[in-house]
């Protein structure tokens, strides 16, 4: 291997689309599932460069002849150069959660911050925030030890200006988990979290609801492998790099969800918006059958629509998790408290809008009828109004309506 990533599991890792974006080389995920194996790969010192992630950024360091002054301090190593036999320890995770921070203007001068977590990001992130002169940096963590608070100790510090989530909480696969209620925070000014996978995990949502500005981890992933390759490479390379980097890729990985009224449109405009962006088309209603082995008016039939919600919901939670799809959905599905939150883990949802009187109603088993629609449309406007990020009228040529979808995810995910 010359370029790549070591770690004990790297399922869910961008690393290689990033390197490879950035640098064009040739960059390898490899799992190293226990320490023997850490310990021996870095033993045999067979790479140009490597990145380094959980649980080794310390285990490497005893294997580098040079570690810089930095990662030094911190205690954790994330990259490591191999130059003639000689291995060089870097850490870029710092200068990648610095860059974050930057980009977006948070703060850390005079500010209260809690840091979420233990382990080897924890420092990364608390040093940041010290070299900013924070005015305090609390940890919390869930046993509470070695000073840190526990989460629900934490919540009883109204200050706190900042929370920063170093923790796995929230991360794919298990999505929807959140360390805390931020309704305990009221001086809040900004959240953000180290995870990458979703884009926005529950913090990040429950922040965003709150009006608290939220930033996700994957800018950080892509700036700390940015500044990995200019180490890899000793080249120094242009900062808009990082940010032309992180909007293609993530334009590239993002999810579409197609929301709105039965019979408006959303399978056909799906189809064609999947084809145009380049992303997997997936109809709900078809996830939901397969998983059923039922038609859909055959369940609503047989069991009624409150065991279609709860199959429909199973069915959000599954393909939500998965990214580069324009995900149709069934009229109803902002019905249920949390479709629409995992709807927006990964990218923006769109909300399809057709007159009534112009709606499709063959083979749907709530839409009975115009006077039905008009009263569903009115329950529901409210629904899909929360839900969405951006609404496209369907009362024109279809090509004209997918490139006013294509236009509409194009803004929300430059906003």
């Amino acid at each position: 291997m010359e370029y790549g990533l070591i770690g004990a599991k790297l399922g869910h890792s961008y690393s290689k689309i990033i390197h490879e974006a950035v640098c064009g080389y040739s960059y390898e995920l490899h799992p190293l599932p226990t320490e023997e194996e850490a310990h021996a790969f870095m033993q045999a010192k067979a790479f140009k460069a490597i990145n380094v992630t959980i649980p080794y950024k310390k285990l490497v360091i005893p294997y580098c002849d040079e570690v810089e002054p930095r990662a030094a301090a911190i205690g954790a190593v994330n990259t490591v150069v191999n130059r003639d036999g000689k291995l060089y320890g870097y850490n870029t995770d710092y200068t990648g959660f610095a860059y974050l921070a930057r980009c977006h203007g948070v703060k850390f001068a005079g500010a209260v911050v809690l840091v979420l977590g233990t382990g080897g990001t924890h420092n990364t992130v608390t040093a940041v925030c010290q070299d900013a002169r924070a005015k305090q940096v609390l940890t919390a963590s869930r046993t509470g030890k070695d000073g840190a608070l526990t989460y629900e100790e934490a919540q009883q510090h109204p200050e706190i200006n900042i929370i920063i989530n170093t923790t796995p909480a929230g991360m794919y696969p298990n999505n929807g988990s959140c360390l805390l209620d931020l309704h305990a925070f009221p001086k809040l000014e900004a959240v953000l979290d180290c995870v990458y996978n979703p884009f926005r995990t529950e913090l990040l949502l429950r922040a965003e609801e709150l009006g608290v500005p939220a930033y996700c981890g994957f800018e950080m992933l892509v700036a700390q492998a940015v500044y990995a390759a200019e180490h890899f490479t000793g080249q120094k390379l242009p900062e808009a790099v990082i940010a032309d980097t992180h909007r293609k890729l993530k334009r590239d990985l993002s999810n579409v969800a197609i929301i709105g009224m039965p019979g408006c449109g959303k399978s056909t405009i799906g189809r064609a918006l999947a084809k145009t962006l380049g992303k997997t088309y997936v109809d709900l209603d078809e996830v939901i059958e397969k998983n059923t082995g039922m038609p859909i008016p055959d369940i609503f039939a047989r069991e009624g629509e409150a065991s279609f919600r709860k199959y429909e919901s199973q069915a959000v939670a599954e393909i939500s998790k998965q990214t580069r799809q324009v995900i149709s959905c069934g009229g109803g599905v902002i019905k249920t408290p949390g479709n629409a939150r995992a709807l927006r883990q990964n990218g923006p949802v769109l909300w399809v809008q057709r007159p009534v009187e112009r709606l499709a109603t063959g083979g749907r088993p709530l839409s009975t009828g115009l006077d039905a629609l008009r009263k569903m449309e009115a329950e529901r406007m409210p629904l899909y109004r929360a839900a969405s990020d951006a609404a496209v009228d369907n009362t024109g040529r279809l090509e004209n309506t997918v490139e006013t979808a294509v236009q509409a995810f194009e803004t929300t995910f430059d906003a």
